[in-house]
């Protein structure tokens, strides 16, 4: 599994000023394209951005991809769209060019070094519980002089300063546009109310065929599943701290007998870049691994899942929208806040039944599975949840995001492109 820390990847901005410096001058000198985008995303082909790749595509632009990994060219060509590798000298040159820079996680996305100068799309890649950007702590952690204060300084100035290049960083509603604003030291205008590209999958079709498409989904990936519940364990990331919620051999063996009670299975998707060994102990088909190695978009397959088992990420968000019951299962929850910290008090989203341990967690699994009412009762929290945090649920946030970025184009270079423009209507998206 992989592995990031701030404190690792902060160092290595700090090393690699020179190089921004250089690629600064070449973006000075270098004009950009009438109308080529590109894109990037830290978890592969999929999220916010391959929904708006598809629409800025059909608009007619010059739409390119920037990969990682020959994985990440393999997943591009299976899917049609053009790409080269970020870090490669074309990879300079396509970022250098582009009119509009598209990514999900940060510049890193695209070729960092390039960027200036472009018009700048951030999606990010969820709804924050957990404070993020200037308002956490662990955005200024360096390995170089860790307890030095100027360089906490200069990390966050440095992080503010590239966050003044955005110039649409769309939100799921007004509540959640104040936590960007502030975790990215942006304007409201910068800003705009529009929805998430990356969860229109969960608004569109009927309700019955996106879950059909969901579960045979799922199947195709982890193998038969029958007509069992299916549930999803999702850790959020610790910045490279050990997961304190792997399960010891008796709370798997627990956990197991609970979901054979309960008809169901556990799939077990850690974060990405998160540290924890999920492997049982011992032979069963009741767990099963659903990683970021065997599907790196996990918001389509929402829909197919019964039950979801969380301590602080923010599919407890996108879940709402379909809307999920949710158990929450945080060990370190005073730890985490004071580390961290919440937008919020994490009693508003999780409420005051959670979860310590993973027989607490058992139990109400257990209880989800045979209380109809209790499934009801969790099912409403969701609703309540959904209802605060998203503006829009009509599968056409990334058409409005699309709208917001020629809107911008023009006020920046009146006529910035003769390409068609794809109408704020059904089907756009």
């Amino acid at each position: 599994m992989a592995s990031f820390s701030f404190s690792a990847g902060n160092a290595g901005k700090i090393v690699r000023i020179p190089l921004y410096a250089a690629g600064r001058l070449v973006t000075l000198l270098v004009p950009r394209s009438d109308d080529e985008w590109v894109f990037g995303c830290g978890a592969g082909i999929g999220d916010g951005a391959l929904a708006l790749w598809r629409v800025a595509a059909a608009g007619g632009h010059a739409a390119v991809w920037l990969t990682g990994s020959d994985d990440e060219a393999t997943d591009a060509a299976a899917l049609g769209i053009p790409s080269v590798p970020k870090h490669s000298i074309r990879g300079f040159w396509r970022t250098a060019r582009a009119r509009v820079v598209v990514v999900t996680h940060g510049f890193g996305d695209a070729n960092r070094y390039a960027i200036s100068g472009a018009f700048v799309v951030q999606l990010w890649h969820g709804i924050p519980l957990k404070r993020i950007g200037l308002d956490s702590p662990a955005t200024v952690r360096s390995g170089i002089l860790p307890s030095s204060r100027i360089v906490r300084r200069l990390l966050a100035a440095m992080y503010r300063g590239a966050a003044q290049s955005i110039d649409v960083l769309p939100a799921a509603s007004h509540l959640v546009r104040g936590r960007l604003e502030s975790a990215f030291g942006i304007s409201d205008a910068q800003v705009p109310v529009t929805g998430e590209p990356r969860v229109d999958v969960l608004s569109q079709g009927r309700p019955d065929e996106r879950r059909a498409r969901a579960r045979a989904a799922i199947a195709d990936l982890v193998g038969d599943i029958g007509e069992a519940r299916l549930v999803l364990y999702a850790p959020t990331w610790r910045d490279g701290a050990p997961d304190p919620a792997v399960p010891t051999e008796d709370e798997w063996r627990a956990l197991t007998v609970a979901l054979e009670a309960g008809e169901a299975v556990l799939l077990v998707r850690s974060h990405p870049l998160g540290a924890g060994d999920y492997d049982v102990p011992f032979e069963t088909d009741r767990v099963r691994g659903l990683g970021s190695a065997l599907v790196r978009d996990v918001t389509p397959l929402l829909p197919g899942i019964d039950a979801l088992v969380t301590d602080y990420s923010s599919l407890v968000f996108d879940t709402a929208l379909v809307p999920v019951p949710v158990v929450f299962l945080a060990p370190d929850v005073g730890a985490y806040g004071r580390e961290r910290g919440f937008y919020g008090r994490y009693a508003d989203v999780a409420g005051t039944d959670v979860a310590s341990t993973w027989a607490e967690a058992i139990r109400q699994l257990s209880a989800l599975f045979d209380d109809p009412e209790e499934r009801e009762r969790r099912l409403v929290r969701a609703r309540e949840l959904d209802a605060q945090v998203h503006a829009f649920a009509d599968g056409r946030n990334t058409v409005r995001v699309y709208h917001a970025i020629l809107a911008g184009l023009a006020r920046r270079v009146p006529a910035v492109s003769s390409t068609a423009v794809v109408p704020l209507a059904e089907g756009a998206s």
